[in-house]
């Protein structure tokens, strides 16, 4: 069994009300309607801030942060987080406040109500699950730990099937858990991207099969616009995946190499595209294996992490074709509590591609936060810069929460009005999101153009 974070409330208005977190979430509690956890709007809750406080849960880990209220946030009776006397609401915006680990039996305290932590840690693994050492990604080489995977599969081991014939070729690119290498078949002289995943916890059978069991549902996508997975396995502590290969790289190394933005033609071009494998994957039935190990079928799969470097460019009969990379790669890697690291501990967390929506309300994402998430990379594509101002050292998901898109025009006012518009549309995010599908999203930027 895995490991479960709940809450109880123990005392106040609420009192009995309990939370359950198994997967990997996020939480914002406060008196704001859309809030996870929604505090009473009373007397004895006046001190309590619309968006207060930040509960991020990695099961059995949970982190706590205050938003820099004004009467702070209390757990054992210890006060975090309280901006100081005289700094303004704005002022106290600026900064990120500490996150505060917390442990089974610890209370919180918000105005007159009481939460009290349980923590459920996994049972410790028998002789069938013994854990492999955690791997040191900082001083990990992923180079050498490809070659020796590749040596290994040439023995014919099952577990290497998924790379068995490949060769490396070059290195593509390198990030926080691993690499990207550009890889050739032996025999039939296919490219594929060979992406090398490293854990950053010791690796387990339950993480391991949770992991597969999310990352199998990006397998069965097959949509002219969508990265396609070939294929996937675990060895020697570490997941590899064999994916076609888009040999013109990512939009945003795109932009890099040209030191400028992309004109209004070739931008809309391949965000027509995006929203097309957008459109396919939120409606396409695949089959979901359950925790139980039973399957059912479920219709559409939500990204939630595009941006412009999961958009890549293919040569496809004398043309660019853009596709959708990474698909679910990255939430399937967190969920399965792989990347050790909470969200909002790493900048792979940063949500300057998120809606309001999105960061309120993470586990249950919907597809228009996809659509949000293209209408940001069309913004950047044409102006490089990001929908909201994220300012060094200010608290990025209080900027989400706390400030609006600026209007694409205030960047570039070359952009068409009536191509503005809609993108400025598409980017309010103050109430429910304007385009529910990426093919309302397409269908107004074509009548704008």
């Amino acid at each position: 069994m895995p490991g479960k974070v709940n809450l109880e409330v123990v005392e106040g208005p609420m009192k009995g009300q309990k939370y359950t977190f198994e997967d990997r979430d996020s939480c914002i509690v406060g008196r704001q309607k859309e809030c996870g956890i929604k505090l009473p709007s009373d007397d004895e809750h006046i001190t309590i801030s619309r968006y207060h406080c930040l509960l991020d849960i990695n099961p059995p880990d949970i982190r706590i942060r205050d938003f820099g209220s004004m009467n702070g946030t209390f757990v054992n009776g210890k006060k975090i987080g309280q901006r100081e006397k005289g700094v303004s609401a704005e002022e106290a915006r600026q900064q990120a406040f500490p996150e505060h680990d917390l442990k089974d039996g610890d209370e919180i305290k918000l105005g007159n109500t009481v939460f009290k932590v349980s923590v459920q840690k996994p049972p410790p693994p028998n002789d069938a699950e013994k854990l492999r050492p955690a791997i040191d990604v900082a001083s990990a080489d992923p180079a050498e730990i490809i070659r020796k995977l590749l040596d290994l599969a040439k023995s014919g081991r099952d577990d290497l099937l998924a790379i068995q014939g490949y060769s490396i070729e070059k290195e593509l690119g390198r990030g926080g858990f691993g690499a990207v290498y550009l890889a050739k078949h032996n025999k039939t002289g296919e490219r594929v991207a060979l992406k090398v995943m490293l854990p950053q916890v010791a690796l387990q059978p339950r993480s391991q099969e949770t992991f597969e069991r999310e990352i199998e549902n990006s397998k069965m996508l097959s949509h002219p616009n969508v990265v396609q997975m070939r294929d996937y396995g675990c060895s020697e502590g570490t997941f590899f995946f064999a994916m076609e290969f888009c040999d013109q790289g990512d939009i945003d190394s795109l932009m890099v190499k040209r030191r400028g933005t992309l004109d209004i033609d070739e931008a809309t071009g391949i965000l027509f595209e995006v929203l097309d494998g957008l459109e396919y994957a939120h409606n396409v039935k695949v089959l979901s294996k359950l925790r139980s190990g039973d399957t059912k079928e479920i219709r559409g799969l939500v990204h939630r992490d595009l941006k412009p470097s999961n958009i890549f460019l293919k040569s496809e009969s004398g043309s660019s074709v853009a596709k959708v990379a990474d698909y679910g790669l990255a939430k399937a890697f967190d969920t399965a509590g792989l990347s050790g690291q909470t969200r909002t501990g790493t900048a792979a967390g940063t949500p300057v591609f998120m809606p309001r929506q999105q960061v309120v309300n993470f586990k249950y994402a919907k597809p228009d936060v996809d659509v949000w998430a293209a209408a940001a990379s069309l913004y950047y594509m044409l102006t490089r810069r990001f929908p909201r101002d994220f300012k060094p050292g200010k608290d990025s998901w209080q900027t989400v929460l706390q400030t609006k898109p600026v209007s694409i025009r205030n960047r570039d006012s070359s952009v068409p009005k009536r191509l503005a518009d809609v993108i400025d549309q598409a980017l309010d995010d103050s109430g429910k999101l304007n385009f529910q599908t990426a093919a309302e999203f397409k269908k107004a930027l074509q009548k704008a153009l």
